[in-house]
């Protein structure tokens, strides 16, 4: 080999590692969080929020870059009383900003009389700019009409609603309410707007809807996303209720369920049991993303749940389309507008 001939290999050499380097670093592969179930995100300006399922503690990790949330430092917030009604698992946070001030809502029960017959959604407070700081005030039960958990907040036209997961008999179904402010519902005002139906609501032995989330359609409509069937269950998926923007929305009959469901397992990619996700959009606000829990086995069992997020389209009528979830092992570009 010549002198000319080892100064190029020399040259390719050096290359190679940055190419390697640049591609990696514009992009990002599935988990987010090895342990991450009920995953939740809220975008503030520049900043992520974001929470999931811990049992015993509620946890905030806050990025710039959702995709590289495991490199963000965990920030316990909030530890639950030693007894009392919101002692004990504690399950699906949301973090909302309201009214100027930041607002947790989360699922509990009582340690000493846990189960479903205890269990209630209940909210704390934060007025500080950034909610990993600060003091956070308990503000109680959420006043729903019946036990239930997986309590989320959206605005549509001036007005404030509460959904969440109620235990009504045998079954979970998805309730809605005005709320007269962050932790208070008017009175009376509650109304049922979906059962479980179809036997993709009805996997693992229970009849189950939960998890519901608000995302505003492309075209006039108003959807709840929510997850359907028992945690457990390998078929955990995500159905879909829609209202048109200017319905009644505590009306139930404003309310139409998709036949099937809209995001479910993919055996191609090892992907079961997809669900309890939340919405989020790039850091320039030009892609829509979905955050959600999934497992990499049909195992039967609600655990080894990862958190996860993929991009996802808009159909011609204006319905989201959120395709199918992703192998773990496919790398996806990191959201636009990211710094790289």
């Amino acid at each position: 080999m010549n002198i000319k001939q080892r100064f190029l290999l020399l040259a390719m050499l050096a290359v190679m590692p940055f190419v390697s380097e640049a591609q990696t670093a514009a992009t990002f592969t599935n988990p987010l969080l090895a342990n991450g179930p009920d995953p939740w995100v809220i975008r503030q300006g520049d900043t992520y929020y974001y929470t999931n399922t811990m049992g015993n503690r509620l946890v905030l990790w806050k990025t710039k870059d959702l995709s590289q949330v495991r490199e963000a430092k965990p920030v316990t917030v909030w530890t639950p009383p030693a007894t009392g009604p919101n002692s004990y698992e504690i399950w699906a946070p949301e973090l909302h900003f309201l009214d100027g001030k930041w607002y947790l809502y989360y699922t509990a029960t009582d340690k000493a009389n846990f189960g479903d017959n205890t269990r209630y959604v209940f909210v704390l407070e934060n007025a500080s700019a950034d909610p990993t700081t600060g003091t956070w005030t308990d503000r109680g039960k959420v006043n729903t009409k019946y036990t239930g958990l997986d309590g989320s907040v959206f605005e549509h036209k001036g007005k404030r609603y509460f959904v969440y997961s109620a235990y009504v008999g045998p079954q979970s179904v998805l309730a809605i309410a005005p709320m007269q402010n962050p932790w208070t519902l008017q009175a009376g005002k509650e109304v049922t707007i979906a059962t479980p139906t179809y036997d993709w609501e009805k996997g693992g032995g229970r009849q189950i809807l939960e998890g519901p989330e608000f995302l505003p359609g492309k075209k006039g409509q108003l959807f709840i996303v929510y997850s359907a069937s028992a945690c457990w269950d390998d078929n955990y998926s995500l159905g879909m209720l829609t209202a048109d923007q200017n319905a009644d929305l505590l009306q139930a009959s404003s309310w139409k369920k998709a036949p099937q469901p809209v995001f479910k397992k993919s055996e191609a990619n090892s992907v079961y049991g997809p669900g309890h996700n939340s919405f989020t959009k790039s850091p320039d606000g030009k892609q829509d993303w979905i955050v959600y829990h999934a497992k990499d086995a049909a195992t039967g069992k609600c655990e080894q749940r990862s958190s996860r997020m993929q991009p996802f389209t808009w159909n011609t009528d204006g319905t989201p389309n959120f395709g199918a979830p992703v192998s773990t092992k496919k790398p996806l570009p990191r959201p636009s507008g990211t710094s790289k």
